[in-house]
């Protein structure tokens, strides 16, 4: 297959996927989707799998949340996202309504932002969605930008109401449209207009003023087949193009156009665009293979140029991103617990700190005889569990003076400065292991998962029996697989909930229900 045919069919494949990600596919219907030919799904699936973009579960494929760094290349180059949450994220709050950001995207406006109020009747829109224009505030509102603002009147949904107001850029051009949203329960259609219209133009002249500074210069380089930032001149020295050690370890089931286009993609997501040796740069390909990959990108309108510059446009997001923006916690790290426990034949879980206990999550039982019995939401003390001395040993030592030390079985710690002597160990060592002090013969260990900022949000564990394993036998053995699962769970968790998403407990809480 030649290179930009290739991208093109790796891009069909996913767009089927996400048009209706809830719907179990295998590769036979994705065959009578696309028309490709199996084999050509095949090496289609094996390369998306192997970059992390899908997940196969048995023969079902899933879309996995490492595909979110598409569209992060959009929301991040564009630069809107950036500059415009801020003031929005303040406008929400001060209204006490619902707040969106929209952009045009062909004949409908997909939506970049949502800073959602918390209610029983609750907008239900996603980063990523796109609406007919003609059907909500902000899609009037970017059809007629030289009207002040436009309204909407149920026409998306009975009940439905906003107010939106264009946001141009210093040349004058509407680039978005800012929305305020609520619901005929607490607001007419004209009373949403009085009072949220007065505060919402004063936001948008501050994000209209934050549009006109110079935008800072950033560099995302990293990609499927993307390295470091590389050499002055032009060529690919800089950049390591990762594909070409995937291919020789797949072999012909790997097809490196795909991968190579896919980085490609993402290199273009920088402020300003960037231009061909750019791009040639951050993925370490030729040149004359980075412009093939764009024109192809063009033909399918996720590219448009800026002069000697390459953007990518808003239809990027409709690759997923609305669907696993969504995700609860917990059908994140469940995947990976269950690769886990395949790997280890031993329970595994993910719990988060609440108060002084810890509050399950996620969990994998193993099939034994004699196995550890918790279900998602058990409670237990944190100071005698290993996924709880984790997270306490990302507290000030001083929280841990309000905890009350109860012996839970002959083996459980007995004072106060002793749990603290032994959190400041589990945070030299990265990890905890806990012998028998929550319950006789319950072996575990645990390790933590940090967030983007490095800030430990959830713990992961695997118990056993203490006849099936020693403390040694855990460290040499699980230890590795536990912080694997992790790493791979904090990436997954940072695609998922981006630089918005800052660990809060009941928010946590919340999306693990």
């Amino acid at each position: 297959m030649e290179a930009a045919g290739t991208l093109e069919r790796g891009l069909a494949l996913l767009r089927v996927l996400a048009d209706d990600p809830g719907r179990p596919m295998a590769a036979t219907d994705l065959v009578r989707a696309t028309g490709l030919a199996r084999s050509a799904v095949d090496r289609v699936l094996a390369t998306l799998t192997h970059l992390g973009y899908l997940r196969l579960d048995g023969r079902e494929v899933r879309l996995a949340p490492r595909l979110m760094e598409l569209g992060e290349a959009y929301l991040a180059g564009g630069g809107l996202r950036d500059a415009l949450s801020p003031p929005a994220a303040r406008l929400a709050e001060e209204l006490d309504e619902s707040v969106s950001l929209a952009v045009p995207d062909g004949e409908g406006v997909r939506f970049i932002a949502q800073f959602t109020r918390r209610r029983t009747m609750s907008v239900a829109f996603r980063v990523g969605d796109l609406l007919p224009a003609g059907r909500c505030a902000a899609g009037l509102a970017l059809l007629d930008p030289a009207a002040p603002w436009a309204v909407d009147d149920q026409l998306v949904e009975p009940g439905l109401v906003a107010v939106a107001v264009p946001v141009r850029d210093p040349d004058g051009r509407a680039v978005g449209a800012v929305s305020v949203v609520s619901h005929t329960s607490r607001h007419t259609a004209d009373g949403l207009r009085a009072y949220a219209l007065p505060r919402l133009r004063a936001t948008v002249t501050e994000m209209e003023t934050a549009l006109a500074r110079p935008p800072l210069t950033a560099h995302r380089d990293e990609g499927p087949g993307g390295g470091q930032n590389g050499g002055p001149d032009g060529g690919p020295a800089g950049g390591v193009d990762r594909s070409r050690v995937a291919k020789q370890e797949l072999g012909a089931g790997y097809l490196q156009s795909l991968a190579r286009g896919l980085a490609v993609m993402v290199a273009l997501g920088r402020p300003g665009g960037a231009t061909l040796a750019d791009a040639s740069r951050a993925t370490g390909q030729p040149r004359a293979t980075v412009r093939r990959a764009v024109q192809a990108l063009e033909r399918l309108g996720y590219v448009a140029a800026r002069g000697t510059r390459f953007v990518l446009l808003p239809k990027v997001l409709e690759l997923g991103y609305a669907h696993l923006s969504g995700l609860p916690f917990r059908a994140v790290v469940q995947p990976h617990l269950n690769d886990l426990v395949a790997r280890v034949h031993e329970s595994a879980s993910v719990a988060v700190l609440s108060g002084e206990d810890i509050v399950y999550l996620a969990r994998r039982p193993t099939r034994r005889i004699m196995s550890v019995d918790i279900t998602v939401g058990t409670r237990f003390p944190a100071y005698a569990t290993s996924m709880g001395r984790v997270l306490l040993a990302d507290l000030p030592e001083e929280r841990l003076d309000a905890i009350a030390v109860k012996p839970l079985s002959s083996h459980t710690i007995a004072t106060t400065a002793e749990l603290k002597t032994v959190v400041r160990q589990v945070a030299a060592d990265g990890y905890a292991l806990v012998d028998q002090e929550l319950e006789e013969g319950v072996r575990s260990l645990a390790v933590p998962i940090r967030d983007g900022s490095g800030r430990v949000v959830a713990a992961v564990n695997v118990a056993t029996h203490a006849s099936r394993a020693t403390p040694a036998d855990l460290v040499r053995d699980i230890l590795p697989e536990l912080r694997e699962t992790a790493a791979r769970m904090a990436a997954d968790l940072a695609y998922v909930h981006g630089p918005a998403w800052n660990g809060d407990l009941r928010e946590v809480v919340r999306l693990g229900r």
